[in-house]
């Protein structure tokens, strides 16, 4: 691990904006939603605040792809990430506005706000994961994505689950503005940092044509490699699952497991744990099983820890079940997209990245609405705490969905 980081300045920096921006995005995590819960404990209203901050991904994956292949690709981070420096602020501007105790109206537009600009940052964060994920194959060598992924995989998981969300809880506790104070900070150093890479030149670029044509050119591409594809509808199946549970989390957390702030910043930090392990593990892992076999390996796992979490309430079991979790997603993740980085022709990757996105990370907002209305549509007739374990259970059955037809139908080729 060590070697690639001494050996690549670039990778090195593109790293470090990585771990600041995710750090950020880790107390971003656990304050939204928690914040979103000091206001109401509805959990229509989180679905809402979770569905703005992820709605982004469905409505700008599309044409940011376009824009990415058409964009000096380090400015597009930099200037995503002091946008997102700005709306940290704006978080906190909307603290201090807002009433200590919110009621009637005022719990409508405290909501709305937060909404508005998680959307807003949500829409920030597209421009420049799509950008990240594009630009890495531009500073490490082909023959290295999956332990360059891997690493970063794991920095992100250290700073965005690890770090970020006890680091957020202990700021709540100090002061509710605090946590958005830290976020703000963390995106200035990432764009710093991204700021400083020098970017080989790209090659030479075919004639711009219109950007739907572009666009079509990506789609065009995708159709005709078709096991992408169906890995980008795959994957949004499971985030859509993922999404739902993670939305009513919070609320399992506070009513179930009974945790305060700091304790739902370390429950989220056993999933950071499993990203850390899977980051460093799940390369070697990948290598010796196979890409195939790994993905199935993956799928089989993912339905237990959202069937653990409906069974239990010990904070012990459902630290060992996220751990579980974010392990499994980082095998996947490490095979698929070190398995698109390397099919991909640079000069298409953005827009194929962002059809994928669009498949992939545009259910997440769908996930994250069916989360809360699952709940609160079950809760008259099951009970409170019943209705929120349902959300798991369902969960757990779409995973085991996908798992049926990975198995059945999900072949990469011998190359891969």
């Amino acid at each position: 691990m060590a070697a690639l980081i001494r050996e690549n300045r670039n990778f090195r920096l593109l790293m470090s904006g990585a771990g600041m921006a995710n750090l950020s995005d880790g107390i971003g995590a656990l304050a939204f939603p928690w914040m979103a819960t000091l206001i109401t404990t509805d959990p229509r209203a989180l679905a809402i605040v979770a569905f703005a901050t992820r709605l982004p991904w469905f409505l700008w994956a599309l044409p940011v792809g376009v824009w990415t292949d058409r964009a000096d690709r380090q400015k597009m981070m930099v200037r995503a990430d002091l946008a997102r420096m700005a709306l940290a602020l704006a978080v906190v501007a909307l603290i201090v506005a807002g009433p200590r105790e919110a009621s009637g109206a005022e719990v409508a537009w405290m909501i709305g706000g937060l909404a508005a600009l998680a959307f807003l940052m949500g829409t920030a964060e597209v421009f420049r994961d799509n950008a990240a994920q594009t630009a890495l194959p531009s500073v490490v060598a082909k023959d290295r994505l999956e332990e360059a992924n891997g690493q970063i995989w794991s920095v992100e998981q250290v700073m965005g689950q690890f770090v970020g969300p006890p680091l957020a809880g202990l700021l709540i506790a100090m002061a509710v503005p605090a946590p958005f104070i830290f976020e703000a900070m963390g995106f200035a150093l990432a764009a710093f940092a991204v700021w400083a890479i020098a970017f080989p030149p790209r090659g030479a670029q075919a004639a711009r044509e219109s950007f739907w044509r572009e666009m079509r050119a990506g789609w065009d591409w995708l159709r005709q490699h078709k096991v992408i594809l169906q890995l980008a509808l795959i994957l949004g199946g499971l985030n859509a699952a993922h999404m739902a549970g993670f939305t009513v989390l919070v609320l399992y957390s506070q009513e179930v497991l009974g945790l305060g702030a700091v304790g739902h910043g370390m429950l989220l930090t056993a999933g950071a744990a499993g990203g850390v392990a899977g980051g460093l593990l799940c390369p070697a892992l990948a290598k010796r099983l196979g890409s195939e076999r790994s993905l199935w390996v993956a799928l089989a796992l993912m339905p237990l820890p959202f069937v653990g979490l409906y069974a239990t309430s010990s904070v012990w079991i459902a630290v060992g079940l996220l751990f579980l979790e974010t392990f499994v997603a980082v095998l996947w993740n490490v095979v698929t997209v070190s398995f698109r980085q390397r099919m991909i022709p640079d000069a298409l990757l953005g827009r194929v990245n962002s059809i994928y996105r669009f498949f992939g990370w545009g259910m997440m907002p769908v996930g994250a609405l069916a989360g809360g209305w699952i709940m609160a549509l079950a809760e008259p007739g099951m009970g409170r705490e019943d209705a929120l374990r349902l959300v798991f259970l369902v969960g757990a059955g779409v995973f085991a969905a996908l798992f049926l037809y990975g198995v059945a139908r999900l072949r990469l080729p011998k190359s891969a």
